[in-house]
């Protein structure tokens, strides 16, 4: 099967006032790259992050399995690196992770480090007490194995919703680590408030208490302490490095160094954001950009005089739940997105029309120059509602989405994680073994078509 380039346009709904349906059947042009598709391996268990590895094999995380395997995407043979301990696993958001490969791994240069993220259980009794960390291994070349287990940071925020555990290395050898908001205000959660905007105290520095940690992105240094450069925010210096994050699953570097990152929206405006240290990302304040359009924030936890806890989950919040608009609210280091997917008109309606979202997870980007025509310097974010990756050109200095939308790959699967093949001629994609996505008629089914895969697509002409 052959994939189809498909391109969506840009401000898709925003001419109409009402009634306006996401995307569901993009057009395409006939000078589009044609891809050859096939699967490599399947029977994983959960795969939840795929990476490319200098021994030119893939390396994947198995969110359910709690193990690191290498699988070797010309036959699809497949070895066990490591089986991860301690892993707790429970809910459909926690057990292993993300994994970043040192940059100087297999160089000879003494590094040959791999990071995994994490979800333990801190209270091993009846009561269960899920927490995030983040684990060293060390690789052993000759048996194909990680041993010699460090804990580098642990107690990190963890809930059965909205974990975030993307892991990534930058250029600056720091660790970069993505907490997502719990869940706070939102579904069987709404009478938990939301995290996002509370930045961490001094005394809670001081104690190793990261209990502020929710909704924000990490920079860590590699012992697991806190960057001397880390920004000041409020007057603190701790691992945050931007705030205001809802759940986010994506995170990759530029060559040049910039960073970008996807995250889950609401029902409206999953984010692609250029991340900017000590920057604000506005939720729970926001979603999206700041627009008023069919997001605002209701404080589930505020409710006065009926508690909470004695209202019933809906879609709708009642009138005694505070209810604030995007625009009632500001901040100076609010940093808008480069792109959502996708922002919708006032009068939509979710019940009807289903939600306006891809559901983002895994974030690449492709900088190729003499691989797929037309793909150089693009991101590429994995879609697990529709099953689809989207692509999204940046302009010269990688700070805005230009030229248009397009969606990639449409298959009936739900795309976890992707990973690009250094010449740039083939596109690795990892799937869910369970959940919903959309069939080729973009409809919503539950039925799979390569659950637990690795599939790979290769650019033929």
């Amino acid at each position: 099967m052959n994939s189809r380039w498909t391109a969506l346009v840009l401000g898709f709904c925003l001419a109409v006032t009402a009634g306006c349906s996401p995307p569901e059947a993009p057009i395409g042009g006939a000078s589009d790259p044609v891809f050859s598709s096939r699967v490599v391996v399947d029977g994983l268990a959960s795969p939840w992050e795929v990476t490319w590895g200098p021994d030119d094999r893939l390396w994947i995380t198995e969110r359910v399995g709690r193990r690191i395997v290498r699988v070797d995407p010309a036959d699809g043979a497949l070895s066990v690196a490591a089986e991860v301990d301690g892993v707790y696993q429970a809910v459909g958001q926690d057990g292993l992770l993300g994994m970043a490969l040192h940059p100087e791994l297999l160089q000879g240069a003494g590094a040959d480090y791999v990071y995994v993220g994490y979800t333990y259980d801190v209270d091993p009794g009846p009561a269960d007490a899920p927490r995030n960390a983040i684990r060293r291994y060390t690789f052993d070349a000759d048996s194909g194995t990680l041993a010699e287990p460090l804990e580098i940071i642990t107690a990190l925020p963890a809930h059965d919703d909205h974990l975030g555990g993307r892991l990534a290395i930058g250029p600056d050898l720091k660790l970069y680590f993505t907490v997502g908001d719990q869940g706070g205000n939102w579904g069987r959660n709404r009478c938990n408030p939301n995290l996002a905007q509370v930045l961490p105290t001094l005394e809670q520095v001081a104690t190793g208490d990261w209990s502020a940690y929710p909704g924000k992105i990490l920079r860590i240094n590699m012992d697991g302490s806190i960057p001397e450069d880390n920004p000041l925010i409020d007057g603190v210096r701790s691992h945050v490095f931007t705030y205001g994050h809802r759940n986010p699953q994506g995170l990759v570097f530029g060559p040049d160094g910039q960073i970008y990152s996807a995250e889950h929206g609401p029902l409206t405006d999953d984010e692609v954001n250029r991340i900017e240290a000590g920057g604000n990302y506005g939720w729970p304040q926001v979603a999206g950009y700041l627009d008023d359009r069919m997001y605002a924030y209701e404080r589930w936890a505020l409710s006065d005089p009926v508690p909470c806890g004695e209202l019933p989950q809906g879609p709708n919040a009642p009138d005694s739940v505070p209810v604030e608009t995007e625009t009632s609210w500001s901040h100076p280091d609010f940093v808008r997105p480069i792109q959502t997917l996708f922002t919708v008109p006032n009068g939509y309606d979710f019940e009807a029309m289903g939600g306006a979202t891809i559901a983002a997870g895994g974030l690449d980007i492709y900088t190729v120059a003499d691989g797929v025509p037309g793909w150089e310097n693009s991101l590429l974010v994995t879609s697990l509602n529709r099953g689809a990756v989207y692509r999204m050109p940046l302009d010269a200095r990688g700070r805005l989405v230009v030229g248009g939308l397009f969606e990639e790959f449409k298959s009936t699967n739900r795309y976890r994680d992707l990973a690009v093949r250094p010449d740039g001629r083939a596109v690795y994609v990892i799937t869910d073994n369970a959940g919903g996505t959309l069939d080729a008629s973009r409809n919503a089914t539950r039925e799979l078509e390569n659950p637990g895969a690795v599939l790979e697509f290769a650019y033929v002409e």
